[in-house]
């Protein structure tokens, strides 16, 4: 058995059941090695952040890593951007990084690229095959490196010699390290702040945003008069009916300020001190109020949810959270097509346990207002802020549950950087309607304008943003890599084209011409 071929079998025995692939000439005995070794499903990526993408949505949803296999350093180049919001979102996967074979790197061929040091930068783990004998073992480490809590990327550098060598006998499955408990001094303390009775927030992130957690941080509020509110972005968050109400903090500075003012104590659950996303001129950067003090009841890789639950004990907690999200499903939007409108028909007619991935950008900016009080569902945030994260997350979202429908919510400037994710999932027959909030513009980069103090905006500096000349066309892109397209410039025919695509099964594709 050679190296690909241990490896192969070690991730399969490790739970790794999914690889999303880009592959090239160094990794071409691990393409073998997947129809020797059973076990393992491979789709393809015709870009590698496609790829990385995928396997951040898979992560998300299942919470066990898929693996990725790229090129060597410049195939990971391409796939690093995704590779980053997986990092920001706490996503286990296990990073296959093609390489020369070890004693053809002295001759610095056109390919060669320092791969340990471009993956650092994205990767919680990283470590270099040196024998073919040492492979297993690597793999098995690199599982158990994505699964440590709270979940990271683990990038395992294959070199090709590595690969097609006489190996080991494949590693069984790496154990998984639990989150550390959080000590009992710690909830005490918390507990005796919230008994206090002044202004408290608890701000979550993590694994807490789920059903679970959000559930036990809403009896804590309703006992102690706190408020929850979640980070900014979030891997996934579960929301809908039935659910806890949180607040989550705005992106734009000032609301952020006000949603936080007159705070004395900040609770923290997984998630960091609040700041601004950028500095911007004449604006603070960090959103704590000034006296307000700040404690940490659990880190990122600590038991949030254990510390939740002994907290809710010495505090008494009720049952249930005084708000849950109740069932609100408003009536179809006619007329003219807004951002606001197309969310507004998505509430009315999504389906219960929906998975939406959200990169409609400024176009999201009143998802909630809608969304919130219909049928339980996920949602999947841009956590990083690299673009071109929404199609490829819904991709490995849909791989992971093909028993739900999923919905990419995409900006059409950001679907531009990685729209090959239509043709796998044309390829894998995958459930997802990607809806393209077409507004022919980087409009967010208008807002920004203003932020840091330009004025006006003169044509040079416009034309950068626009997207209008020439149009895209979204429908002819669509169709050109299988999958099914619309167009509807008018709310009649988008809640028409909505409708048909939820009840058909397949990959969809909705450009939504909108008037802002």
């Amino acid at each position: 058995m050679n190296g690909a071929q241990s490896l192969v079998q070690t991730l399969v025995n490790g739970g790794v059941e999914v690889c999303f692939t880009n592959p090239g000439t160094s990794e071409i005995h691990f393409v073998a090695a997947v129809d020797q070794i059973k076990g393992m499903r491979t789709v393809l990526g015709l870009f590698e952040g496609v790829c990385t993408g995928a396997a951040d949505g898979y992560g998300r949803m299942t919470g066990r890593p898929a693996s990725t296999l790229l090129h060597l350093g410049p195939g990971l180049g391409n796939g690093l951007a995704n590779l980053h919001n997986a990092r920001r979102a706490e996503t286990p996967i296990v990073n296959i990084v093609g390489d020369h074979a070890t004693y053809h790197l002295k001759h610095d061929a056109p390919l060669t690229t320092d791969i340990e040091s471009i993956a650092k930068s994205v990767s919680g783990w990283v470590r270099t095959s040196r024998s073919a004998a040492a492979v297993p073992s690597d793999g098995a480490a690199a599982i158990a490196a994505a699964m440590a809590p709270p979940g990271q990327v683990a990038t395992l550098i294959l070199p090709a010699d590595c690969s097609w060598n006489e190996s080991a006998n494949p590693a069984p499955k790496p154990e998984s390290a639990r989150p550390t408990s959080v000590a009992q001094k710690t909830i005490e303390q918390v507990a005796k702040v919230l008994r206090r009775g002044k202004p408290s927030v608890i701000l979550l992130a993590g694994s807490v945003m789920l059903e679970k957690g959000l559930w036990l941080a809403g009896r804590i509020a309703r006992a102690s008069g706190a408020r929850i509110i979640g980070q900014r972005v979030n891997g996934r968050t579960q929301r809908g009916t039935g659910r806890a109400v949180i607040e989550r903090l705005p992106y734009p500075v000032k609301p952020a300020l006000e949603m936080l003012k007159g705070t004395a104590h900040l609770i923290l659950v997984g998630a960091k001190p609040p700041v601004s996303f950028f500095a911007w001129p004449n604006m603070p950067n960090w959103l704590t109020p000034k006296d307000c003090q700040i404690h940490t009841l659990a880190e990122g890789d600590q038991g949030g949810i254990e510390a939740l639950e002994i907290l809710a004990d010495l505090l008494n907690a009720p049952s249930e959270p005084e708000r849950l999200y109740e069932l609100r499903i408003p009536p179809l939007p006619t007329g003219e097509l807004t951002a606001g409108k197309v969310w507004q028909a998505l509430a009315a007619l999504i389906p219960a346990e929906a998975i939406i991935s959200d990169e409609g950008i400024t176009s999201s900016r009143d998802a909630e207002k809608w969304i919130s009080g219909t049928p339980p569902h996920d949602w999947l945030n841009i956590t990083g802020g690299a673009i071109g994260q929404g199609m490829p997350v819904a991709t490995g979202a849909a791989v992971a549950c093909p028993d739900r429908k999923v919905f990419a919510m995409q900006a059409d400037g950001s679907g531009m950087y990685t729209l090959q994710s239509l043709w796998t999932q044309a390829r894998e027959k995958l459930d997802v309607v990607s809806i393209i909030f077409s507004n022919r513009a980087y409009r967010i980069l208008l807002g920004e304008l203003k932020r840091v103090g330009v004025k006006e905006v003169g044509p040079k500096a416009g034309d950068m943003f626009s997207l209008s000349n020439p149009e895209i066309n979204w429908v002819q892109l669509a169709e050109g890599m299988g999958v099914h397209a619309m167009r509807a410039d008018t709310c009649e025919q988008f809640n028409k084209y909505l409708e048909a695509s939820i009840r058909s099964p397949g990959p969809h594709l909705i450009e939504a011409v909108i008037f802002e």
